[in-house]
């Protein structure tokens, strides 16, 4: 049996999701961008090189295309390219970082980098996250320039 809601956080694998869906992960080199949904392929495309953070949250977002059904994103622009990706992003930003993983986090570190390294997600999944909890009073601003 599949369930996608059934782990949240840390203990969030989009690769066994995806695995369990039967949509196998080709690692190739990318020039420029870190992951891909083929749906007519029913491929998901990673950049080679990620570290084991960048790719989980690579696949957690193309994971999300496939969950919506979404048509092929690569190289399109316009208003539904850019409503899907956004949709992709906070879906895995939400699944990825669990509040009950984020809040003891919020308690100590000091800064982004820091959090998202303890919640294995990159600065730019966290910051999207915190911008989608934007008013609850987190620490640090989700537009956060610090590195990176």
């Amino acid at each position: 049996m599949l369930s996608t809601d059934l782990a949240h956080g840390l203990s969030y694998s989009p690769a066994q999701i995806l695995d369990q869906l039967g949509i196998p992960v080709m690692r190739v080199w990318l020039r420029d961008t870190w992951g891909a949904w083929s749906p007519y392929y029913r491929k998901v495309v990673v950049a080679s090189g990620l570290s084991p953070v960048q790719e989980r949250c690579v696949l957690a977002h193309e994971l999300e295309h496939v969950l919506a059904d979404d048509a092929d994103c690569v190289g399109t622009v316009g208003p539904t390219a850019i409503h899907q990706e956004r949709y992709a992003d906070r879906q895995a930003a939400r699944k990825l970082i669990a509040i009950s993983d984020l809040a003891p986090v919020a308690q100590w570190a000091e800064d982004v980098r820091t959090a998202a390294a303890e919640l294995q997600v990159t600065e730019r999944m966290l910051r999207i996250r915190l911008h989608d909890l934007d008013g609850e009073g987190w620490p640090w601003p989700a537009t956060s320039r610090t590195a990176g």
